[in-house]
């Protein structure tokens, strides 16, 4: 399989464009999966930059409902008309607002889609045959303290914080994909039935906020738990962060940025088990 990220906060191109958001292209031998759309159109504009051409992809994996995440699907849908968009209602029928500095939207702005194109995700479950998506993640450990600042308005007009609900985590052949991982990496990681060679996604670690010996131990805990797991975060894991992650896990962890592509070999073995820097 090959990911390329084609929406990210950070890049090694200069000629290519950065944003706060994530959209990275996942492909197999047998789909084109766009996982997450970045905040506006620049990964459509990437991907016209390094020659990769969207209309062909076949699924569209929306992690969660924040619109940096989901902004740019209005624009994937049309140039690709066809696309089987992936989604928790719950995302899509949810108001989102961070009050990380003054309260403001986080709302993703969603574009009409056909019911026949629309494969809404309620509980873990296979899309396809080879294509798992995770939901309603169990909270059993510590979640990211970034979540403090995130809200969703209820039908009484109040600010409650967000539960994530609405985050869905994707596997294929052994990749993870996070989205944010706003149920914290940790969960997302026992919640999966599945044995995984590669983590890819945001931490929704920030700078400042967890602690260095917290953070450390979580280090600790991944690398003796996934001995065999690599993980690659960019987004929102604050640079701070991803040092102190680093300095513990080694060539467990790697960053990626707009325009990186990776070429994964490694295939999922062994049997099912249930193991138990801008931002919003």
């Amino acid at each position: 399989m090959k990911w390329t990220v084609l929406s990210d906060n950070r890049t090694q191109n200069p000629s290519l464009e950065t944003e706060h958001g994530l959209s990275i292209l996942l492909e197999t031998d047998k789909h084109r999966i766009l996982l997450d759309t970045g905040a506006s159109d620049v990964f459509i504009r990437n991907a016209k930059k390094t020659g990769i051409d969207l209309s062909t992809v076949n699924y569209v994996f929306i992690s969660h409902g924040h619109s940096d995440h989901a902004g740019g699907l209005q624009h994937l849908i049309k140039i690709n008309n066809k696309v089987q968009v992936i989604v928790s209602p719950d995302a899509m029928s949810g108001k989102f607002y961070s009050k990380r500095g003054n309260l403001h939207s986080i709302t993703a702005e969603w574009p009409k889609i056909d019911d026949d194109k629309l494969v809404l995700i309620d509980q873990t479950c296979a899309v396809a045959e080879d294509i798992h998506i995770i939901a309603h993640i169990p909270q059993s450990y510590p979640m990211p303290k970034g979540n403090q600042n995130l809200y969703v308005q209820n039908t009484a007009g109040n600010y409650i914080h967000d539960d994530f609900r609405h985050e869905l985590a994707l596997y294929v052949d052994g990749l993870l994909f996070t989205g944010c991982a706003h149920s914290g990496l940790e969960n997302i990681l026992a919640a999966c039935p599945w044995p995984v060679h590669t983590v890819v996604g945001g931490f929704h670690l920030l700078d400042g906020l967890e602690t260095e010996e917290e953070l450390t131990a979580l280090a600790q805990k991944l690398i003796a738990k996934y001995p065999e797991t690599k993980f690659s975060t960019s987004h929102c894991t604050g640079d701070k962060v991803f040092a102190t992650l680093k300095t513990i896990m080694g060539n467990h962890l790697h960053a990626f940025s707009c325009g990186t592509t990776i070429t994964d070999t490694a295939k999922a073995c062994g049997s099912l088990n249930k193991a138990g820097s801008d931002t919003q």
